[in-house]
């Protein structure tokens, strides 16, 4: 077998047996495309040999991709990668023993979330115009992405049947196809549904059917792109960073509860991540503020 027929079976492996999303297999497909392409300029070979397949390639590679300027980020989840196709290649009795198991990442810099102040949300939340039916959309967007905690992704996969605006609850399909619950506030449930009123009168115009919660003008579902550009729209209108993303909106979300005082195996919970240090960095964020708040007020800081 050549390495680059086990890509393909390794690549079909997580697709359907461990029901990875496309976004992840379409990541694993680059990284490791790039790490074979890499042993065969080195090898001057037209395939990837399990011989050629080692700790010192591995090895190599990494080195490479310092060297290219990669960001340690990247090469981390290049390593990754490669990682964990070795440990497929060894479950298969391809390969006896991982080439990239003893080998570690780059360490990485701890980058704190940016996210919004409560002030500059309210802002966010307003801007959007109640006067037509693109505004009441969007207006609907943004309450439910601050109030759920949800990933953008998440956001536009939405159908109808996974919304209960009388419990206030959202079934929400995420990483890996799991299903988790999260939840709405009153202004989001408020929000949804003036806007279900719009959704109902916009399909009728347009002609179209579909379970999706949320459609751009011709009646199809609202993507990821047109949500960061309607976000973009209304931070402008609104006066703040230029930089924030859908994604601020569910770090602020994380920030502002544990603030208040939610426990932190809740919000786990809620925003759906496997691992409790995931959500751990948000307590840095609250941690680092609460400095800043002593250093400014204690008279011997």
């Amino acid at each position: 077998m050549t390495l680059e027929q086990g890509l393909a079976d390794f690549l079909t492996h997580l697709g359907l047996e461990k029901n990875s999303s496309d976004k992840t297999v379409k990541s694993y497909r680059e990284d490791l495309t790039q790490a074979l392409g890499f042993v065969r300029d080195r090898t001057k070979k037209g395939h990837v040999a399990v011989g050629d397949w080692t700790t010192r390639t591995v090895r190599s590679f990494v080195s490479w991709l310092h060297e290219q300027g990669y960001a340690k980020s990247t090469i981390a989840r290049r390593l990754a990668a490669v990682r964990s196709f070795s440990k497929y290649l060894c479950r298969a009795g391809v390969l006896d023993v991982n080439p990239a198991l003893a080998l570690r990442g780059p360490k990485q810099d701890k980058k704190l979330p940016h996210f919004l102040t409560l002030a500059d949300v309210q802002k966010l939340l307003a801007a959007p115009p109640a006067t037509d039916w693109a505004g009441r959309r969007d207006r609907a967007v943004l309450e439910t992405l601050y109030a759920s905690g949800i990933r953008v992704s998440e956001l536009v996969g939405l159908d109808l049947l996974a919304v209960d605006l009388n419990d206030g609850v959202i079934t929400v399909r995420g990483k890996g196809k799991k299903e988790r619950l999260a939840l709405l506030g009153p202004d989001a449930v408020k929000a949804l549904t003036t806007w279900y009123e719009d959704r109902s009168a916009l399909l009728a115009r347009t002609g179209q059917e579909t379970d999706a919660v949320f459609l751009n003008n011709k009646g199809g579902r609202l993507t990821t792109r047109s949500v960061g550009r309607l976000l973009s729209h209304h931070l402008k209108a609104a006066g703040l960073d230029p930089r924030t993303s859908p994604h601020t909106l569910r770090h602020s979300f994380a920030t502002h509860m544990l603030d208040a005082g939610a426990d932190i195996r809740g919000v786990q919970e809620l925003l759906g991540h496997k691992s409790l240090a995931t959500t751990q960095v948000y307590t840095h964020v609250t941690t680092q503020r609460l400095q800043q708040s002593y250093q400014k007020a204690h008279p011997r800081a």
